[in-house]
């Protein structure tokens, strides 16, 4: 057994992309040298990965396969819930499975549910995943949300998402529109959907920073390709600004606002045109990680010294600190 695990933890992945330093502080958050690697491909369109610490497994939705896999050092990618975000056996076109994924307060799997329009709980333990599933919002005011896209939720238990049209056939000149915006929204402990703000054209990713006063969200629109923030206060968004834009970037880069996470120091790992922006906790950019297709999301290790991202038909891996 030893033999089999030392000889797993020396297997080798193909290197691609690179890490710029932008600023010197990168080192501290990047050792030098660090390259991306292939972990996994052969997908149509990956996101929302979700490092499970207790299983060491990897979480990501392939949204067009209505499918989420997991990955392991051990065994690599395997298929692991199915269907993931469209349970209708009406055949549909469009991005039915799951986007954003995250863990509840209580270990449960949260999904944001293309196809079903909704966000959602596993009705299951993770270790037995199942494609049951308990709605914990799917409408406000008694509109249908258009696709939810991704999700977090605070230190209360709350929920935040985002609700572009990418899930819907004809997005937003989809005749099953049914709100004039693209949302996002909050949902209370007692289950209340709020909006939040509906001014964001194409909102995408979202995030709170450490100590959960400050709310970041994607904007995907290639139009207004920016990283808002706003002061949150209880049920309302204050205090809007850019915390920085991509607009300016070269067109021929791949990707653009999505999704990204941070760390507990507040160092920020944001989807960008080319691959993944780096910021300090001052919102400084001090790097890029460079990856060969569209970055659409990222995830930490439990020890936040290793980077997941999703990126087209991969996953890869860079390692920043040993």
């Amino acid at each position: 057994m030893a033999g089999c695990q030392e000889k797993s933890a020396k297997k080798k992945y193909p290197v691609t992309g690179s890490v710029e330093r932008i600023d010197p502080a990168l080192d501290q958050i990047i050792m030098p040298g660090a390259k991306p690697e292939i972990i996994a491909e052969g997908f149509d369109w990956t996101e929302g990965p979700l490092w499970i610490e207790k299983y060491k497994m990897l979480l990501f939705s392939d949204v067009p396969k209505n499918t989420i896999y997991k990955w392991t050092e051990a065994k690599g990618k395997e298929v692991y819930l199915t269907p993931s975000g469209y349970t209708d056996t009406a055949k549909r076109g469009g991005e039915t499975g799951s986007n954003g994924l995250t863990l509840d307060n209580n270990g449960h799997l949260i999904l944001t549910q293309c196809g079903n329009r909704q966000i959602a709980r596993m009705d299951a333990a993770i270790d037995r995943p199942a494609p049951k599933f308990i709605s914990i919002a799917n409408n406000y005011k008694g509109k249908k949300f258009n696709s939810p896209n991704d999700v977090i939720v605070n230190s209360k238990g709350e929920y935040f998402f985002t609700d572009p049209p990418y899930g819907l056939e004809k997005y937003m000149s989809d005749p099953k529109k049914e709100l004039p915006y693209q949302g996002v929204f909050k949902v209370k402990t007692n289950g209340e959907v709020v909006l939040l703000t509906d001014t964001i054209t194409r909102p995408n990713g979202i995030l709170l920073l450490p100590g959960e006063k400050t709310l970041l969200i994607a904007n995907s629109d290639g139009q207004k390709a920016n990283w808002y923030a706003y002061d949150l206060v209880g049920d309302r968004l204050t205090n809007p600004r850019i915390y920085y834009t991509a607009m300016g970037s070269d067109r021929k880069l791949k990707g653009g606002p999505d999704g990204m996470k941070v760390d507990s120091k507040g160092n920020l790992f944001a989807s960008g045109p080319g691959g993944i922006w780096v910021f300090d906790p001052s919102g400084k950019l001090v790097g890029k990680i460079s990856v060969p297709e569209a970055a659409s999301n990222c995830a930490l290790s439990g020890d936040e010294k290793t980077l997941y991202i999703t990126n087209d038909m991969y996953v890869l891996r860079l390692t920043m600190r040993k």
